[in-house]
């Protein structure tokens, strides 16, 4: 499958999808936004996978040092550099999750949320082992995908994108327990706590599992010396 959220759901489309989530949804955003936010420090670098046209960047950057996100699409990025172009300490670059340009240990914290871990469609375990390369230690990688009890907000959510023609129309037999099928090809997946346990316990992490709002599960890894080996030997610094 094509990249979708680089192809067909980017820029002011992407924008689109989080004007119209109803309020449950919003009140989820809201409270993994908070979350994320609640970890950092002022003196903090911090880099966001999947930023898309920078939905969360204000938040970060209004507590941190300074603030990187990374996606796929230009399209998306182009937008998000004309929205955040007030802040100094936002930085916008077009890279893959699972191959970044950056030296080991050169953020204090990276982020993963709304469920970019499985949205990005690339190897879970790909994508933990380059935010833990990429993170300092004594930092932490925070990732977070949907609580079981939040599936029928979520599918109403979906419905609305598709009725809007953000989506394909949803596959209504093939979408049941954490999967959303769209007719187009497009697929959304889930992230169990189970899951999140069996790869911090293959890359051997120490992690912390929790619930928030009964609508998110976030992994919190505790970034110690680097017990994994680089992906690469050179990278920019930030």
């Amino acid at each position: 499958m094509s990249d979708y959220y680089r192809d067909t759901l980017s820029g002011r489309r992407l924008e689109r999808v989080y004007a119209i989530a109803p309020p449950r949804v919003q009140q989820y955003l809201n409270a993994e936004t908070d979350h994320a936010v609640s970890r950092i420090g002022p003196r903090d670098d911090v880099l966001e996978l999947g930023c898309g046209y920078g939905r969360i960047l204000p938040a970060l950057s209004g507590k941190a040092n300074r603030v990187f996100g990374i996606d796929t699409s230009f399209e998306s990025l182009a937008y998000g550099r004309s929205r955040l172009a007030r802040l100094p300490n936002c930085h916008l670059a077009q890279m893959n999750a699972v191959q970044l340009g950056f030296r080991d240990g050169s953020f204090d914290c990276t982020i993963c949320i709304q469920n970019g871990i499985s949205a990005f469609h690339v190897d879970a375990l790909d994508v933990l082992r380059e935010s833990v390369r990429v993170t300092r230690a004594g930092g932490y990688v925070l990732c977070s995908s949907y609580s079981d009890a939040f599936w029928e907000h979520r599918l109403e959510w979906f419905e609305r994108q598709a009725d809007a023609g953000l989506i394909g129309e949803i596959d209504f037999e093939k979408t049941r327990d954490g999967l959303i099928v769209c007719k187009d090809g497009f697929t959304a997946t889930t992230v169990a706590e189970s899951h999140f346990r069996a790869l911090a316990r293959e890359l051997g992490l120490d992690t912390r599992l929790i619930e928030v709002d009964s609508s998110s599960i976030f992994c919190e890894i505790a970034v110690r010396e680097r017990a994994i080996a680089p992906a690469h030997d050179e990278g920019m610094m930030p």
